[in-house]
């Protein structure tokens, strides 16, 4: 089975990467290339932060490589308190939050203005792959600017009522959805949607527990 994971930043793999044998990439690359390493059946392709940076790696790799699962793995913030800090969650529906136009005070979404879709979903599920693993199913958002301001972030729970955001996660289901390929989303909850406040963050853990979680999973596949 060949596995590739998609991953925004490298800090966010490391612990796999080094528990695979893998060979660090460098980090000094061109911006505009993303970073692709691998290792037996298993590969780690590096997109950079964002939205357009993961469709264009994912367009520019995945038509030239064929893979039975396709992961893509990274932290996130949660707007659900109700979620611990650390957890490890699969997301079901993603949405581009910010995809549409602005009438006044009022929000079209992209579907309204009759242009396309906001709202993906992966296109397997980690229940297809393994029953011994499991996570909460949640539903997120994608945006361009992570949400720390108390206004805006009241609007986007009254319009969308999101769990999870990350600058990615529509992004990729986009371009697996595009390309056809299995897809699946895994995110670890690194802070709560709030006044951007680092002290609260929990970086580490989020980081440790995607990486425990994410070996798990492909040891089992």
């Amino acid at each position: 089975m060949r596995i590739l994971i998609v991953v925004a930043t490298q800090p966010e793999v490391e612990p796999l990467m080094q528990a695979l044998g893998m060979q660090k990439s460098d980090e000094a690359d061109n911006l505009f290339v993303p970073r692709h390493t691998s290792v037996a059946n298993c590969s780690v392709l590096v997109t950079g932060a964002g939205m357009v940076p993961t469709a264009f790696a994912l367009g520019r790799h995945l038509p030239h490589n064929v893979y039975n699962l396709v992961i893509n793995l990274g932290i996130a913030g949660s707007f659900d308190r109700n979620i611990q800090l650390g957890s490890v969650a699969e997301i079901t529906k993603d949405t581009f939050a910010e995809l549409g136009a602005e009438d006044d005070t009022r929000f079209i979404s992209i579907e309204q203005l009759g242009f396309g879709a906001s709202i993906f979903a992966p296109t397997s599920s980690l229940d297809h792959f393994t029953k011994k693993l499991t996570a909460p199913k949640v539903s997120a958002i994608t945006v361009n600017t992570v949400h720390g301001n108390d206004a805006s972030i009241a609007k986007i729970v009254e319009r969308i009522n999101p769990q999870l955001e990350s600058m990615e996660g529509a992004a990729f289901f986009y371009a697996c959805h595009a390309l056809k390929v299995p897809c699946v989303q895994i995110r670890a909850v690194s802070n709560y949607v709030e006044k951007r406040n680092r002290d609260n963050w929990q970086i580490g853990l989020a980081v440790k527990n995607l990486n425990t979680f994410a070996l798990d999973l492909i040891r089992e596949l």
